[in-house]
């Protein structure tokens, strides 16, 4: 070798490490300024710094006041030994039953978070709340990183990156709830899906080397074993990965070794995850768990045709068939063999969804009415459309689509495939990577139109995804092929729209967004609530400590984490007597009699009724979702379908007549503290029927 090409050599090894460096950089400080962010945007909006300890935990609202109840009753413990065993054998929660809220509840973020603050000396440093609030934010900027480095392994350029996260921060009403609900199981594990995501990424690439795939493996591992751990619907996200992956098998022949393993991480997380959370029966009954299995067998029967002949294809096809009925008959196999409840109410919920069955049952039409699993609205569209975010989606998602045809033909077609994909051939189609995460973001996006909750998963892919094509210069080269221009260079015209294009949506974002982001910074917002600071200093300072609550499930989480006291529900939607419970402890707000709601009451060793004068004259938006609307249909006191028999009921609606103090409902409650917003009962123990 001369002089001159040593030279060459080690001049272009020192631009690929000072490029590696400013992107790692770029993305360790993109995650930083996202967490800086959340914190100053969190300070504005609640006054953190300035409140009480009482109107902090406030604005943790549901089941989010109940996560964060658990890391407060972890502090309180006298050693780790016997917070662990509360947690696990748990009965001062809800009234009448003893409950594994590790298991049931998906508690390790609480756990462990409890352990750093007391082994790390942070008691002495910064409270409790502010410990906790940190590492989920320090979470969400290893988010928006693992993002950036995604689109930046797909692309070849950091500049994906920085458009990845700018549209991310400014789409994140849709992109992320962190702002409105900080324990969130989501908010601690998809952090570590991005992650997953980023090796996987990694993983699948042509032409890794040997040190680089141990990495991502390992990473990838690890992530997805994490994932797993804190969220109790993570194995359904990981199903439709794993479902993406086995079409990328089928697509891409070459990827298969890899798609094995990465199905052997998922064997082994689950199985381990099974193991650690108290043999919880539902990841063995997951679709994950038969859909992998079924692919190991067909693996193992694996037949060997001559390829590109009549019998290799009918080995293919014959294959196809097995992966499509073996996971299914996998999976009724092993819920004849093992006991399980688990989501029941979701098969009956989606049949209800789909339009396949119609129910009067009071929990389902009340599920079907929340904003979260109803389909995504019009502002949705709009803002996604308003910051171009979504027109540059649909843009790079057809290019890769044809793109992915054209290649898919050309082997049926029995053409060979060229070893090495330079950027001159314009095929980004054949990238494994690329096939992977447009099968996925194709699943994930066709459920986010059916369910807005999951808009949340779905929104940052479509981010990363529309990033990743307007910076590539091998997806413009793809496009300038099928145009075949011959004015200008195809690879020179596609290097400068790789650089033209993200640098104008930049600019026009800056302008446009940049200046709201500011004021959100700087515009004074408060949250106060002080009827129901009100009612938690009532509940603390006058009722006994043995006292058992009752009322909706979203004001029992927050009594739980405020107050500490027994309650009769929590606002928890994965387990069957729960949600029996909050039907029954809403029948406050039907047309019952007084005896009626004093024998459910009494059935649960209720001593307060707490009834809420938001949910009792609630006006509503969507017709028929009001939850005295939902009662009077599961309770026959309305028509619901034509046909149907009304049922005439005598009694007036519960939470308005026991308002007015007059026998018989003054016989069975006292009000003993009320204010604008609630009305506080004693349950009577001994009945008094005075006129």
């Amino acid at each position: 070798m001369s002089s001159f090409e040593s030279a060459q050599s080690k001049d272009v090894s020192f631009q690929r490490f000072a490029k590696i460096v400013i992107g790692c950089l770029a993305a360790v400080i993109s995650g930083m300024m996202h967490v800086f962010y959340l914190s100053a945007y969190h300070e504005r909006k609640f006054w953190f710094s300035n409140r009480q300890e009482l109107e902090r935990e406030i604005t943790f609202q549901g089941d989010s006041a109940i996560y964060y109840s658990y890391y407060k009753d972890m502090l309180k413990a006298p050693s780790f030994e016997r917070g662990v065993y509360e947690l696990t054998h748990n009965n001062k929660t809800i009234s009448l039953k003893t409950i594994n809220a590790m298991q049931q509840m998906s508690l390790y973020p609480e756990l462990i978070a409890s352990v750093l603050y007391q082994a790390t000396g942070s008691n002495e440093v910064i409270e409790p709340v502010y410990f906790y609030i940190g590492i989920v934010f320090g979470l969400q900027g290893m988010y928006v990183t693992a993002l950036f480095v995604t689109s930046w392994l797909m692309s070849g350029t950091w500049l994906a990156g920085m458009l990845t996260v700018a549209w991310f921060l400014i789409n994140r009403v849709d992109t992320t709830r962190i702002e409105y609900s900080i324990p969130l199981r989501e908010n601690w594990a998809l952090p570590y899906f991005a992650c997953q995501v980023a090796a996987l990424t990694g993983y699948l690439k042509r032409n890794l080397n040997t040190y680089a795939e141990r990495f991502c493996y390992l990473l990838l591992s690890t992530s997805t074993y994490t994932f797993m751990m804190v969220w109790e619907y993570s194995h359904y996200v990981l199903f439709l990965q794993a479902v993406s992956l086995l079409l990328l098998d089928i697509f891409s022949v070459e990827q298969s070794d890899k798609v094995y393993e990465v199905y052997k991480v998922y064997i082994f997380s689950l199985f381990l995850g099974y193991l650690l959370q108290f043999e919880n029966p539902a990841l063995l009954v997951s679709p994950l768990l038969s859909l992998v299995g079924a692919f190991m067998l067909v693996k193992c029967l694996q037949l060997n045709g001559k390829k590109g002949t009549f019998v290799a294809k009918v080995i293919k096809v014959f294959e196809f068939y097995l992966l499509c009925t073996l996971p299914v008959t996998l999976n009724l196999i092993v819920k004849m063999f093992v006991p399980h409840k688990e989501n029941e109410h979701v098969l009956k919920f989606l049949e209800v969804k789909f339009g396949l069955n119609m129910t009067k049952n009071f929990t389902l039409n009340w599920l079907l009415c929340q904003e979260s699993l109803q389909a995504p609205s019009q502002d949705f569209f709009f803002r996604l459309t308003q910051s171009s975010l979504l027109p540059f989606y649909v843009l790079v998602l057809i290019i890769c689509l044809l793109s992915m045809t054209q290649v898919f033909f050309r082997r049926m077609s029995g053409k060979s495939k060229k070893e090495t994909v330079t950027l001159e051939d314009g095929r980004i189609g054949e990238r494994p990577e690329i096939i992977y995460h447009v099968i996925h973001t194709l699943l994930l996006g066709s459920l986010a139109m059916l369910m807005e909750g999951l808009k949340f998963i779905w929104t940052p892919y479509v981010c990363m995804l529309a990033a990743f094509g307007v910076c590539s210069p091998e997806l413009w080269m793809t496009l300038l092929k099928w145009l075949r221009l011959r004015t200008v260079h195809p690879m020179l015209l596609a290097l400068i729209l790789s650089m033209a294009v993200p640098t104008i949506i930049g600019l026009s974002l800056w302008k446009e967004f940049f200046p709201r982001l500011i004021t959100e910074l700087t515009e004074l917002q408060e949250f106060y609530d002080p009827d129901t600071v009100e009612l938690m200093t009532w509940i603390k300072r006058q009722a006994p400590v043995a006292a058992v609550f009752a009322g909706s499930p979203q004001l029992m989480g927050v009594i739980k984490l405020c107050t500490g006291w027994t309650v009769t529900s929590l606002p928890l939607y994965s387990d069957d007597d729960l949600l029996q419970r909050n039907e029954n402890i809403y029948q406050i707000y039907s047309k019952r009699s007084a005896e009626d709601i004093y024998k459910i009451l009494t059935s649960y060793k209720a001593n307060y009724l707490i009834v809420e004068d938001a949910i009792c004259n609630e006006l509503g938006t969507t017709r028929g979702c009001r939850v005295k609307d939902l009662l009077d249909i599961a309770n026959g006191h309305v028509v619901f379908e034509e046909g149907d028999k009304l049922t005439y009921s005598k009694y007036g609606r519960f939470c308005h007549e026991v308002k007015i103090n007059y026998s018989p409902y003054v016989n069975y409650f006292t009000r003993v503290y009320w204010n604008r917003s609630y009305f506080v009962y004693k349950v009577n123990t001994v009945i008094s029927f005075q006129s």
